[in-house]
């Protein structure tokens, strides 16, 4: 799935080309699924002829790759932003917390349709890699502040705090998005603030 671009575009106008087939390709995927994803589609999204497709594309898995890359490198820079913004000196409390699991529920549930493919259509082999830099990357924040402020966490190790928190509430947050199980969104946080303070605490 890890396939280049066939050529990087350096004038203004073949940036704007590529972003335009980018940006198509995220709106098929999003809109008519990962069965319907196709060059053809994309380019006539785009507006553009496939030969000019081609000039940048060697295939759709290329188009793909760069927007499953994209997705998870939005929805990590907005975790990632809200980490370490809102994390200050001291204990990490309740409504740190609760900012935090804000964050990863506002960036997963921004775009649920275009989530739904990428979870529940895409081969697994072509969505793993993005997903699982996302949580190392969030794990590797967390394990930093507990580390700073154990005062935080009575866990003995925080690298498996780390990986067990960031697994739950993101499976947490990832249902939520797509399965809006008809509970209201603010008493969900709380809850999850509740699971995390009383897993860190115990």
């Amino acid at each position: 799935m890890r396939n280049e671009m066939r050529k990087s575009p350096r004038q203004q106008r073949s940036r704007q080309t590529v972003e335009r087939i980018v940006d198509a390709g995220r709106m098929v995927l999003a809109e008519q699924g990962y069965d319907a994803f196709s060059t053809n589609r994309v380019a006539a999204v785009a507006g553009v002829s496939p030969g000019s497709l081609y000039q940048y594309f060697p295939d759709k898995d290329a188009i793909l790759t760069i927007v499953i890359d994209r997705y998870w490198d939005e929805v990590a820079e907005q975790v990632a932003a809200s980490l370490n913004d809102r994390i200050g000196p001291g204990a990490i409390g309740p409504d740190v917390v609760r900012s935090i699991i804000d964050a990863l529920f506002s960036a997963l549930e921004g775009n649920p349709a275009l989530l739904r493919v990428l979870t529940e259509q895409l081969p697994q082999v072509a969505n793993r890699e993005r997903r699982q830099a996302l949580e190392q990357r969030i794990r590797d924040v967390l394990v930093t502040y507990l580390t700073a402020r154990p005062e935080s966490s009575r866990r003995p190790d925080v690298n498996l705090a780390a990986w067990v928190l960031v697994m739950a509430v993101q499976n947490v947050a990832l249902r939520w998005s797509l399965d809006r199980p008809g509970f209201d969104r603010d008493r969900v946080l709380d809850e999850v603030v509740v699971l995390v303070g009383g897993y860190l605490l115990a």
